[in-house]
């Protein structure tokens, strides 16, 4: 269930939604649109329905002060500033990291881990500058390729985000499996870090924490009834088996909130990468090759 803080989750970079009944229910606000090579702008999206239009003119106030304040860092998306129709922002080569990793399915464990690790990257330089992201989820994150051959992943959507130092409040919360019940409606780095571990877990195996599909929810009712089965888990502490995965250890540290830090993740996801065996073969999945760290 949504907590009261929570406003229907802005989506980040989009590719495109043909139904605007689709963008009110799963919460879009914006369309991205190119407009020179290497620069998209992304536009707000005008709703007729107050409560939607007073979330998408908060998110669009708040997103530019928040990217100004990270400035230029290598698992950021790129900021060029504002003009009538929206946000400038760089363009990734490769779009979001969940219509990446549905529509490629062979992604090598080694670079899986290096997404999970340039994730924890991200947020741990996000939080020292003072800022809560507040809604983790692999749509919030692109796929780019910096260099020749290397796909890496820079963090994006920052409408949602809180910075106390700035008095700047996005007012959102993550979805289903990114959100634990225990924060209320807080926006804290403990939130971020929650959502890393399964953030890890739809990484590695290719799916969201307690869901076999890699497909998109076919209605809003099985998104709904699935957030209130995931919600019902955390609050039981029931998680997702992740003995058998690459860093299953750092997911669940994340999930049962060990971590102090995200630097402390990064500094467990750089031990689960030195003691792991990677066991290849054309007969099995990523998710069955991945071997659980001990560290």
């Amino acid at each position: 269930m949504d907590s009261p803080r929570k406003s229907p989750p802005g989506s980040g970079f989009i590719q495109s939604v043909p139904y605007r009944s689709q963008m009110e229910a799963y919460g879009s606000t914006c369309f991205i649109k190119p407009v020179r090579p290497g620069i998209v702008v992304k536009e707000p999206i005008q709703f007729k329905q107050q409560g939607l239009a007073d979330k998408v003119t908060r998110s669009f106030s708040v997103e530019p002060l928040i990217l100004e304040r990270l400035g230029r860092h290598p698992r950021i998306v790129k900021y060029h500033g504002l003009c009538e129709r929206g946000i400038l922002l760089g363009e990734a080569t490769h779009g979001d990291l969940q219509t990446y990793i549905d529509d490629n399915p062979s992604i090598t464990p080694d670079q899986r881990l290096e997404w999970c690790r340039q994730a924890a990257e991200a947020i741990a330089y996000i939080h020292k500058c003072g800022i809560v992201h507040s809604d983790l989820r692999p749509k919030n994150f692109l796929v780019h390729e910096t260099r020749k051959g290397s796909l890496d992943l820079l963090l994006c959507d920052f409408g949602g985000a809180t910075c106390a130092e700035l008095d700047l409040d996005g007012g959102c919360l993550p979805d289903g499996p990114f959100y634990n019940p225990v924060f209320g409606i807080e926006s804290v780095p403990a939130l971020d870090i929650f959502g890393l571990g399964s953030l890890f877990y739809t990484i590695v195996t290719g799916h969201w924490p307690y869901r076999s599909s890699t497909h998109p929810f076919s209605t809003i009712d099985e998104k709904i009834r699935y957030e209130r089965e995931v919600q019902g888990r955390i609050k039981e502490k029931t998680f997702p088996d992740v003995a058998s995965l690459l860093g299953g250890d750092v997911m669940l540290g994340c999930w049962m909130m060990k971590f102090t830090s995200a630097d402390e993740v990064l500094n467990a996801l750089d031990r689960a990468g030195r003691v792991s065996n990677l066991v290849d073969g054309p007969s099995h999945s990523a998710q069955q090759i991945l071997i659980a760290s001990r560290s």
